[in-house]
């Protein structure tokens, strides 16, 4: 019995002295799980030609401030350029923040970004498109409530590189290398 102790303390001192290992998994699984998500979420959102990004289709508007854009008569020119300003950033940041995270470039700042956009992604699903019933409920046994349960463990994930940082195979470690 003492043989298999020390084995196990043997294997949990080397797992917990492996600091490249949870960001690096971190990353890669937000690159399999919620990358090509966000991209493609952000895909919707662009108008046509080269300016796509600031001059966002009418399914931005939809997408983003639902009840806004229903009071405007979902006539993009009724909206203030506060409202414009916020679809264009909320474009911006899906495709910029996700990137950011799959380069691990400023990733502590990225993830970070990342954790406030699904905050509001879910306030908008929940208030603006009235989808309380993907709200769901923890320790509920059933686990894909698209609101509590699979964000939950989207903001874990990304908790996770804000504590651990991007990992060994990023641009932030090759940027500090290289100011050190």
């Amino acid at each position: 019995m003492q043989k298999l102790i020390n084995i196990y303390d043997t294997l949990t001192m080397r797992l917990a002295q492996q600091n490249w290992l949870l960001p690096t998994l971190a990353r890669l699984v937000f690159a399999a799980v919620l990358a090509v998500y966000f991209f493609n979420s952000g895909l919707t959102k662009l108008g046509d030609g080269f300016g796509g990004v600031l001059n966002p289709s009418a399914g931005a508007y939809v997408q983003i401030l639902p009840k806004a854009f229903e009071s405007a008569g979902y006539d993009t020119s009724a909206l203030s350029a506060h409202h414009h300003g916020i679809v264009i950033a909320g474009i911006i940041a899906e495709f910029l923040l996700p990137l950011l995270i799959l380069l691990g470039l400023f990733t502590r700042a990225a993830a970070l970004g990342m954790v406030g956009f699904i905050i509001l992604q879910s306030v908008t699903d929940l208030y603006g498109h009235g989808q309380a019933d993907a709200l769901g409920r923890w320790f509920d046994r059933i686990p894909d409530a698209a609101i509590l349960d699979q964000r939950a463990l989207w903001l874990f994930l990304l908790v996770t590189l804000i504590v651990k940082g991007a990992g060994p195979l990023s641009l932030d470690k090759l940027l500090v290398a290289r100011w050190r």
